[in-house]
Protein backbone atom coordinates (compact mmCIF):
# COMPACT_ATOMS: atom_id res chain seq x y z
CA UNK A 1 0.00 0.00 0.00
CA UNK A 2 0.98 3.74 -0.40
CA UNK A 3 2.27 5.33 2.64
CA UNK A 4 0.62 7.51 5.02
CA UNK A 5 2.05 11.14 3.13
CA UNK A 6 2.46 9.95 -0.34
CA UNK A 7 3.07 12.95 -2.64
CA UNK A 8 0.70 12.30 -5.42
CA UNK A 9 1.00 14.92 -8.10
CA UNK A 10 1.61 15.70 -11.62
CA UNK A 11 4.34 17.90 -13.47
CA UNK A 12 5.29 20.43 -16.19
CA UNK A 13 8.04 22.40 -17.38
CA UNK A 14 8.10 26.06 -18.55
CA UNK A 15 8.99 26.20 -22.14
CA UNK A 16 6.14 23.40 -22.46
CA UNK A 17 3.54 25.11 -21.45
CA UNK A 18 4.08 29.16 -20.15
CA UNK A 19 4.30 30.61 -23.65
CA UNK A 20 4.74 35.03 -23.22
CA UNK A 21 8.14 34.11 -24.60
CA UNK A 22 8.77 37.76 -25.22
CA UNK A 23 6.65 39.38 -22.80
CA UNK A 24 7.87 41.05 -19.36
CA UNK A 25 11.34 41.36 -20.06
CA UNK A 26 12.15 37.56 -21.02
CA UNK A 27 15.42 36.68 -22.65
CA UNK A 28 15.05 34.00 -25.71
CA UNK A 29 15.83 30.75 -24.91
CA UNK A 30 17.47 28.01 -27.29
CA UNK A 31 13.86 27.00 -27.80
CA UNK A 32 12.79 29.79 -28.52
CA UNK A 33 15.66 30.54 -31.18
CA UNK A 34 15.52 27.26 -32.53
CA UNK A 35 12.07 26.53 -32.55
CA UNK A 36 11.40 29.44 -35.10
CA UNK A 37 14.16 27.55 -37.52
CA UNK A 38 11.80 25.82 -40.52
CA UNK A 39 12.41 22.09 -39.92
CA UNK A 40 13.52 21.75 -36.70
CA UNK A 41 9.91 21.18 -35.10
CA UNK A 42 6.83 19.33 -36.50
CA UNK A 43 4.61 21.30 -38.19
CA UNK A 44 6.76 24.27 -37.85
CA UNK A 45 5.57 24.81 -34.23
CA UNK A 46 6.62 26.90 -31.32
CA UNK A 47 6.38 26.88 -27.96
CA UNK A 48 5.29 31.30 -28.28
CA UNK A 49 1.96 30.95 -26.55
CA UNK A 50 1.93 27.08 -25.89
CA UNK A 51 -0.86 26.83 -23.38
CA UNK A 52 -0.28 30.43 -21.91
CA UNK A 53 0.06 29.12 -18.47
CA UNK A 54 2.02 32.51 -18.04
CA UNK A 55 -1.37 34.69 -18.08
CA UNK A 56 -3.40 31.53 -16.71
CA UNK A 57 -1.69 30.30 -14.20
CA UNK A 58 -4.43 30.87 -11.43
CA UNK A 59 -6.96 29.16 -13.19
CA UNK A 60 -4.25 25.72 -13.85
CA UNK A 61 -3.54 25.61 -9.95
CA UNK A 62 -7.02 25.84 -9.73
CA UNK A 63 -7.93 22.65 -11.45
CA UNK A 64 -5.20 21.01 -10.14
CA UNK A 65 -6.81 21.84 -6.68
CA UNK A 66 -9.86 20.89 -7.39
CA UNK A 67 -8.08 16.90 -8.41
CA UNK A 68 -6.65 17.31 -5.14
CA UNK A 69 -3.03 17.25 -6.19
CA UNK A 70 -0.59 17.08 -3.57
CA UNK A 71 2.20 18.11 -5.39
CA UNK A 72 2.77 19.71 -8.26
CA UNK A 73 6.42 20.09 -10.44
CA UNK A 74 7.15 22.63 -12.29
CA UNK A 75 10.56 24.12 -13.77
CA UNK A 76 11.96 27.38 -13.97
CA UNK A 77 12.89 29.34 -17.45
CA UNK A 78 16.44 30.93 -16.79
CA UNK A 79 16.36 33.39 -19.37
CA UNK A 80 12.81 34.56 -18.30
CA UNK A 81 14.47 35.55 -14.82
CA UNK A 82 17.88 36.71 -16.11
CA UNK A 83 17.08 37.32 -19.70
CA UNK A 84 21.21 37.13 -21.08
CA UNK A 85 21.76 33.79 -18.32
CA UNK A 86 23.90 36.45 -16.24
CA UNK A 87 23.49 39.57 -14.73
CA UNK A 88 20.94 41.62 -14.48
CA UNK A 89 18.00 40.17 -13.40
CA UNK A 90 14.40 40.44 -14.59
CA UNK A 91 12.14 41.35 -11.76
CA UNK A 92 8.79 40.72 -13.54
CA UNK A 93 9.86 37.38 -14.49
CA UNK A 94 10.75 36.36 -10.91
CA UNK A 95 7.61 37.74 -9.85
CA UNK A 96 6.00 35.20 -12.28
CA UNK A 97 7.18 32.35 -9.91
CA UNK A 98 6.93 33.83 -7.01
CA UNK A 99 3.38 34.36 -7.62
CA UNK A 100 3.40 31.27 -9.26
CA UNK A 101 4.82 28.93 -5.61
CA UNK A 102 2.52 31.56 -3.49
CA UNK A 103 -0.49 30.15 -5.33
CA UNK A 104 0.23 26.46 -5.64
CA UNK A 105 0.65 26.91 -1.47
CA UNK A 106 -2.50 28.36 -1.32
CA UNK A 107 -3.93 25.65 -2.51
CA UNK A 108 -2.33 22.87 -0.26
CA UNK A 109 0.06 21.08 -3.02
CA UNK A 110 3.84 21.29 -2.50
CA UNK A 111 6.02 23.32 -4.75
CA UNK A 112 8.53 20.93 -6.17
CA UNK A 113 10.76 22.90 -8.53
CA UNK A 114 12.99 21.88 -11.15
CA UNK A 115 16.10 24.10 -11.94
CA UNK A 116 16.50 23.34 -15.23
CA UNK A 117 14.54 22.00 -17.90
CA UNK A 118 15.99 22.27 -20.98
CA UNK A 119 15.37 26.02 -21.37
CA UNK A 120 18.84 27.57 -21.81
CA UNK A 121 19.68 31.21 -22.15
CA UNK A 122 20.54 31.36 -25.78
CA UNK A 123 22.54 34.14 -25.04
CA UNK A 124 25.49 32.30 -23.06
CA UNK A 125 24.73 28.96 -25.69
CA UNK A 126 26.29 31.99 -28.10
CA UNK A 127 29.42 31.92 -25.76
CA UNK A 128 29.98 28.32 -26.19
CA UNK A 129 26.71 27.20 -23.87
CA UNK A 130 27.75 24.13 -21.87
CA UNK A 131 31.13 23.54 -24.08
CA UNK A 132 32.19 26.78 -21.99
CA UNK A 133 34.17 26.35 -18.39
CA UNK A 134 32.41 29.06 -17.40
CA UNK A 135 29.06 27.36 -18.22
CA UNK A 136 29.24 25.74 -14.08
CA UNK A 137 28.87 29.16 -12.49
CA UNK A 138 26.88 30.68 -14.79
CA UNK A 139 24.29 28.49 -13.93
CA UNK A 140 25.40 28.18 -10.39
CA UNK A 141 24.84 32.29 -9.75
CA UNK A 142 21.17 31.89 -11.78
CA UNK A 143 20.53 29.14 -8.61
CA UNK A 144 20.90 31.47 -6.08
CA UNK A 145 18.42 33.97 -7.18
CA UNK A 146 16.35 31.10 -7.19
CA UNK A 147 17.29 29.80 -4.13
CA UNK A 148 16.97 33.43 -2.57
CA UNK A 149 13.54 34.36 -3.90
CA UNK A 150 12.00 31.14 -3.56
CA UNK A 151 13.35 28.97 -1.04
CA UNK A 152 11.89 30.39 2.01
CA UNK A 153 8.11 28.43 0.38
CA UNK A 154 9.86 25.68 -1.84
CA UNK A 155 11.03 22.39 -0.19
CA UNK A 156 11.68 20.17 -3.24
CA UNK A 157 14.41 21.62 -5.71
CA UNK A 158 15.53 18.76 -8.45
CA UNK A 159 18.84 20.13 -10.11
CA UNK A 160 18.69 18.87 -13.88
CA UNK A 161 15.95 16.93 -15.57
CA UNK A 162 16.60 14.10 -18.39
CA UNK A 163 20.61 14.89 -18.77
CA UNK A 164 20.47 11.85 -21.05
CA UNK A 165 17.72 14.55 -23.34
CA UNK A 166 19.09 17.92 -22.93
CA UNK A 167 22.92 16.56 -23.67
CA UNK A 168 22.55 13.53 -25.29
CA UNK A 169 19.49 14.24 -27.57
CA UNK A 170 21.01 17.87 -27.67
CA UNK A 171 24.15 17.73 -28.17
CA UNK A 172 25.10 14.00 -29.25
CA UNK A 173 22.84 13.41 -31.69
CA UNK A 174 20.27 16.32 -32.99
CA UNK A 175 17.33 15.20 -31.64
CA UNK A 176 16.78 18.38 -29.53
CA UNK A 177 17.65 21.94 -29.24
CA UNK A 178 20.23 23.26 -29.61
CA UNK A 179 20.35 20.32 -32.69
CA UNK A 180 24.01 19.22 -32.42
CA UNK A 181 26.43 16.37 -33.32
CA UNK A 182 29.54 16.83 -31.09
CA UNK A 183 32.47 14.12 -31.18
CA UNK A 184 33.79 12.46 -28.21
CA UNK A 185 36.43 14.69 -27.10
CA UNK A 186 33.14 17.73 -26.90
CA UNK A 187 30.68 15.86 -25.33
CA UNK A 188 33.39 14.72 -22.61
CA UNK A 189 33.62 18.55 -22.04
CA UNK A 190 30.17 19.09 -21.93
CA UNK A 191 29.44 16.41 -19.71
CA UNK A 192 32.26 17.79 -17.19
CA UNK A 193 30.86 21.16 -17.09
CA UNK A 194 27.35 19.58 -16.62
CA UNK A 195 28.39 17.78 -13.28
CA UNK A 196 30.30 20.99 -12.05
CA UNK A 197 27.15 22.69 -12.45
CA UNK A 198 25.06 20.12 -10.49
CA UNK A 199 27.69 20.57 -7.53
CA UNK A 200 27.84 24.24 -7.40
CA UNK A 201 24.24 24.04 -7.34
CA UNK A 202 23.57 21.82 -4.94
CA UNK A 203 26.52 23.69 -2.51
CA UNK A 204 24.54 26.96 -3.34
CA UNK A 205 20.96 24.81 -2.50
CA UNK A 206 22.85 23.75 0.80
CA UNK A 207 24.37 26.81 2.08
CA UNK A 208 21.56 29.38 0.99
CA UNK A 209 17.97 27.81 1.32
CA UNK A 210 16.03 29.34 3.88
CA UNK A 211 14.63 26.43 4.89
CA UNK A 212 15.10 22.71 5.16
CA UNK A 213 14.66 21.62 1.80
CA UNK A 214 14.73 17.97 -0.26
CA UNK A 215 17.03 18.06 -3.17
CA UNK A 216 17.43 15.65 -6.03
CA UNK A 217 17.68 14.84 -9.44
CA UNK A 218 15.46 13.85 -12.30
CA UNK A 219 16.78 11.89 -15.08
CA UNK A 220 15.53 9.64 -17.13
CA UNK A 221 17.37 6.71 -19.19
CA UNK A 222 16.85 2.69 -20.33
CA UNK A 223 15.60 0.70 -17.68
CA UNK A 224 15.08 -3.24 -18.92
CA UNK A 225 12.70 -5.45 -17.63
CA UNK A 226 13.85 -9.20 -17.36
CA UNK A 227 12.49 -12.12 -19.03
CA UNK A 228 11.15 -13.61 -16.32
CA UNK A 229 11.66 -13.25 -12.02
CA UNK A 230 14.22 -15.45 -11.56
CA UNK A 231 17.11 -13.96 -10.20
CA UNK A 232 19.73 -14.78 -13.43
CA UNK A 233 17.32 -12.69 -15.39
CA UNK A 234 16.45 -10.16 -12.78
CA UNK A 235 20.67 -9.72 -12.51
CA UNK A 236 21.08 -9.40 -16.62
CA UNK A 237 18.47 -6.58 -16.93
CA UNK A 238 19.68 -5.10 -13.75
CA UNK A 239 23.21 -5.23 -15.29
CA UNK A 240 22.36 -3.81 -19.18
CA UNK A 241 20.74 -0.80 -17.17
CA UNK A 242 23.22 0.54 -15.49
CA UNK A 243 25.41 -0.31 -18.55
CA UNK A 244 27.19 2.03 -20.79
CA UNK A 245 28.85 1.62 -24.36
CA UNK A 246 30.59 4.00 -26.70
CA UNK A 247 27.47 4.89 -28.92
CA UNK A 248 24.64 5.14 -26.31
CA UNK A 249 26.62 6.29 -23.75
CA UNK A 250 25.01 10.32 -23.26
CA UNK A 251 21.69 8.31 -22.93
CA UNK A 252 22.42 5.86 -19.83
CA UNK A 253 21.44 6.12 -16.55
CA UNK A 254 24.99 5.32 -15.00
CA UNK A 255 26.76 7.65 -16.64
CA UNK A 256 24.94 10.15 -15.48
CA UNK A 257 24.23 8.77 -11.95
CA UNK A 258 27.07 6.87 -10.87
CA UNK A 259 29.55 10.04 -10.66
CA UNK A 260 26.69 11.68 -8.62
CA UNK A 261 25.25 9.12 -6.67
CA UNK A 262 28.55 6.97 -5.97
CA UNK A 263 31.10 9.56 -6.68
CA UNK A 264 32.96 7.57 -9.78
CA UNK A 265 32.24 7.30 -13.47
CA UNK A 266 30.37 3.79 -13.98
CA UNK A 267 32.87 0.38 -14.63
CA UNK A 268 33.99 0.52 -18.16
CA UNK A 269 34.43 4.47 -18.77
CA UNK A 270 38.25 4.33 -18.72
CA UNK A 271 38.58 1.73 -21.82
CA UNK A 272 35.51 3.50 -23.70
CA UNK A 273 36.99 7.31 -23.11
CA UNK A 274 40.32 6.70 -22.39
CA UNK A 275 41.97 10.04 -22.14
CA UNK A 276 38.80 12.03 -22.86
CA UNK A 277 37.12 10.66 -19.67
CA UNK A 278 37.12 13.83 -17.67
CA UNK A 279 39.59 14.32 -14.83
CA UNK A 280 38.46 15.77 -11.72
CA UNK A 281 40.24 16.38 -8.38
CA UNK A 282 39.46 14.94 -5.22
CA UNK A 283 37.79 18.94 -4.24
CA UNK A 284 35.54 18.42 -7.50
CA UNK A 285 34.74 14.81 -6.60
CA UNK A 286 33.20 16.30 -3.35
CA UNK A 287 31.53 18.61 -5.12
CA UNK A 288 30.08 16.69 -7.51
CA UNK A 289 29.27 13.67 -5.13
CA UNK A 290 27.60 15.54 -2.16
CA UNK A 291 24.59 13.63 -0.79
CA UNK A 292 21.09 14.46 -2.69
CA UNK A 293 18.51 13.37 -0.61
CA UNK A 294 16.03 11.26 -3.34
CA UNK A 295 16.76 9.83 -6.30
CA UNK A 296 14.12 10.97 -9.22
CA UNK A 297 13.68 9.72 -12.66
CA UNK A 298 11.38 9.85 -15.23
CA UNK A 299 10.36 6.45 -17.10
CA UNK A 300 7.61 5.60 -19.24
CA UNK A 301 8.33 2.57 -21.21
CA UNK A 302 10.62 0.17 -20.64
CA UNK A 303 14.46 0.41 -22.40
CA UNK A 304 15.12 4.01 -23.71
CA UNK A 305 11.86 6.09 -25.80
CA UNK A 306 14.90 7.87 -27.27
CA UNK A 307 17.98 7.58 -28.84
CA UNK A 308 19.05 5.41 -31.78
CA UNK A 309 17.56 2.77 -32.95
CA UNK A 310 19.26 -0.23 -34.14
CA UNK A 311 16.12 -2.22 -34.51
CA UNK A 312 14.41 -0.65 -37.29
CA UNK A 313 13.02 -3.38 -39.14
CA UNK A 314 12.18 -5.89 -36.57
CA UNK A 315 10.96 -5.57 -32.87
CA UNK A 316 12.68 -5.66 -29.46
CA UNK A 317 12.41 -8.18 -26.42
CA UNK A 318 9.15 -5.75 -25.58
CA UNK A 319 7.03 -5.70 -28.43
CA UNK A 320 5.22 -7.83 -30.76
CA UNK A 321 3.45 -7.92 -33.53
CA UNK A 322 0.77 -6.00 -32.88
CA UNK A 323 2.24 -5.47 -29.26
CA UNK A 324 0.30 -2.55 -27.32
CA UNK A 325 2.08 0.84 -27.87
CA UNK A 326 1.09 4.97 -27.45
CA UNK A 327 0.58 7.30 -29.90
CA UNK A 328 4.03 7.97 -30.01
CA UNK A 329 4.82 4.27 -30.55
CA UNK A 330 6.61 3.50 -27.06
CA UNK A 331 5.75 0.11 -25.80
CA UNK A 332 3.47 -0.06 -22.43
CA UNK A 333 5.41 -2.36 -20.11
CA UNK A 334 4.03 -1.42 -16.22
CA UNK A 335 5.98 -3.56 -14.85
CA UNK A 336 8.92 -1.01 -15.60
CA UNK A 337 7.58 1.10 -13.06
CA UNK A 338 8.40 -2.36 -10.56
CA UNK A 339 11.97 -2.94 -12.01
CA UNK A 340 12.83 0.89 -12.43
CA UNK A 341 12.93 1.85 -8.14
CA UNK A 342 14.02 -1.31 -7.38
CA UNK A 343 16.87 -0.87 -9.32
CA UNK A 344 17.95 2.63 -8.21
CA UNK A 345 17.04 2.16 -4.89
CA UNK A 346 18.83 -0.88 -4.37
CA UNK A 347 22.34 1.06 -6.16
CA UNK A 348 21.69 4.70 -4.79
CA UNK A 349 20.35 3.65 -1.70
CA UNK A 350 18.02 7.23 -1.69
CA UNK A 351 14.21 7.40 -1.29
CA UNK A 352 12.54 7.43 -4.85
CA UNK A 353 10.50 10.22 -6.35
CA UNK A 354 8.75 9.29 -9.58
CA UNK A 355 9.26 12.54 -11.38
CA UNK A 356 7.70 11.47 -15.03
CA UNK A 357 5.10 8.69 -15.99
CA UNK A 358 2.62 8.82 -18.25
CA UNK A 359 0.94 8.71 -21.53
CA UNK A 360 0.43 10.11 -24.87
CA UNK A 361 -2.76 9.31 -26.00
CA UNK A 362 -5.62 9.79 -28.98
CA UNK A 363 -7.47 12.39 -27.20
CA UNK A 364 -10.17 13.84 -28.50
CA UNK A 365 -13.71 16.11 -27.18
CA UNK A 366 -16.50 13.44 -28.14
CA UNK A 367 -20.14 14.06 -28.87
CA UNK A 368 -20.86 14.95 -25.90
CA UNK A 369 -18.43 17.85 -24.90
CA UNK A 370 -16.14 15.29 -22.66
CA UNK A 371 -12.59 13.28 -23.10
CA UNK A 372 -12.67 9.72 -22.68
CA UNK A 373 -9.91 8.31 -22.34
CA UNK A 374 -9.96 5.01 -20.91
CA UNK A 375 -6.65 3.62 -22.35
CA UNK A 376 -4.72 6.52 -20.17
CA UNK A 377 -6.71 5.13 -17.56
CA UNK A 378 -5.64 1.49 -17.48
CA UNK A 379 -2.05 2.54 -18.69
CA UNK A 380 -1.74 4.43 -15.43
CA UNK A 381 -3.45 1.83 -13.24
CA UNK A 382 -1.29 -0.82 -14.58
CA UNK A 383 1.83 0.93 -13.75
CA UNK A 384 0.77 2.12 -10.33
CA UNK A 385 -0.22 -1.72 -9.44
CA UNK A 386 3.44 -2.06 -10.11
CA UNK A 387 4.71 0.73 -8.23
CA UNK A 388 3.06 -0.49 -4.90
CA UNK A 389 4.46 -3.78 -5.44
CA UNK A 390 8.01 -2.34 -5.40
CA UNK A 391 6.38 0.06 -1.98
CA UNK A 392 5.04 -3.37 -0.54
CA UNK A 393 8.56 -5.36 -0.79
CA UNK A 394 10.34 -2.61 0.54
CA UNK A 395 11.57 0.36 -2.12
CA UNK A 396 11.03 3.81 -0.12
CA UNK A 397 9.40 5.81 -2.79
CA UNK A 398 7.58 8.77 -1.31
CA UNK A 399 5.88 9.98 -4.45
CA UNK A 400 4.67 10.35 -8.08
CA UNK A 401 4.09 12.55 -10.78
CA UNK A 402 1.88 12.34 -13.39
CA UNK A 403 3.12 13.60 -16.85
CA UNK A 404 1.63 15.85 -17.61
CA UNK A 405 -0.98 17.95 -15.53
CA UNK A 406 -1.77 19.49 -19.21
CA UNK A 407 -1.37 18.46 -23.05
CA UNK A 408 1.60 20.97 -24.26
CA UNK A 409 4.51 21.48 -26.31
CA UNK A 410 6.01 18.34 -26.73
CA UNK A 411 9.45 19.54 -28.14
CA UNK A 412 10.48 18.05 -31.66
CA UNK A 413 6.90 16.14 -31.73
CA UNK A 414 5.24 19.76 -31.77
CA UNK A 415 1.33 19.30 -30.35
CA UNK A 416 0.45 16.42 -31.66
CA UNK A 417 1.44 14.16 -28.20
CA UNK A 418 -1.80 14.80 -26.39
CA UNK A 419 -0.19 13.53 -21.89
CA UNK A 420 -2.14 16.13 -20.26
CA UNK A 421 -5.08 14.96 -17.77
CA UNK A 422 -6.19 18.16 -18.80
CA UNK A 423 -7.11 18.45 -22.56
CA UNK A 424 -5.85 21.72 -23.94
CA UNK A 425 -7.83 23.32 -27.33
CA UNK A 426 -4.65 25.10 -28.58
CA UNK A 427 -7.15 27.17 -31.00
CA UNK A 428 -8.90 28.82 -27.54
CA UNK A 429 -6.70 27.74 -24.67
CA UNK A 430 -9.81 26.24 -23.22
CA UNK A 431 -8.88 23.55 -20.64
CA UNK A 432 -11.29 20.05 -20.25
CA UNK A 433 -10.63 17.67 -17.40
CA UNK A 434 -10.27 14.14 -19.47
CA UNK A 435 -11.85 11.07 -17.61
CA UNK A 436 -8.35 10.60 -16.62
CA UNK A 437 -8.41 13.46 -14.24
CA UNK A 438 -11.23 12.21 -12.44
CA UNK A 439 -10.06 9.44 -11.93
CA UNK A 440 -6.48 10.21 -10.72
CA UNK A 441 -8.56 12.44 -8.13
CA UNK A 442 -10.39 8.92 -6.61
CA UNK A 443 -6.99 7.31 -6.57
CA UNK A 444 -5.07 10.61 -4.87
CA UNK A 445 -8.24 10.82 -2.57
CA UNK A 446 -8.23 6.80 -1.32
CA UNK A 447 -4.24 6.99 -1.82
CA UNK A 448 -4.10 4.50 -3.97
CA UNK A 449 -7.25 2.21 -2.68
CA UNK A 450 -9.25 2.89 -5.90
CA UNK A 451 -6.52 0.54 -7.83
CA UNK A 452 -7.88 -2.68 -6.84
CA UNK A 453 -11.87 -1.46 -7.31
Amino acid sequence: MFPKGFMWGAASASYQIEGAYREDGKGESIWDHFSHESGRIKHNENGDVACDHYHRFREDIAMMKELGLKSYRFSISWPRVIPDGTGKVNEKGLKFYSDLVDEICAAGMEPMLTLFHWDYPYALYEKGGWKNDESPDWFAAYVKVIVDALSDRVGYFMIFNEPQLFIGGGHHIALHAPFEKNDQKDMMKICRNVFLAHGKALRIIREYAKRDVEAGMAPTGSVFVPENDSPEAVEKAREKTFSIDAKNYSFSNAWWADPIMLGRFPEGAEEIFGKDLPVFSNEEWSLISAPLDFYGFNVYSARSAYGPDDNLTGYDEYSYMGSPKNTLGWNITPKVLYYAPKFFYERYHKSIIVTENGMPNLDLVSLDGKVHDPQRIDFVNRYLLQLEKAIDEGVDVIGYQYWSIMDNFEWAEGYDPRFGLIYVDYRNENRIFKDSALWYKNVIKTNGASLHD
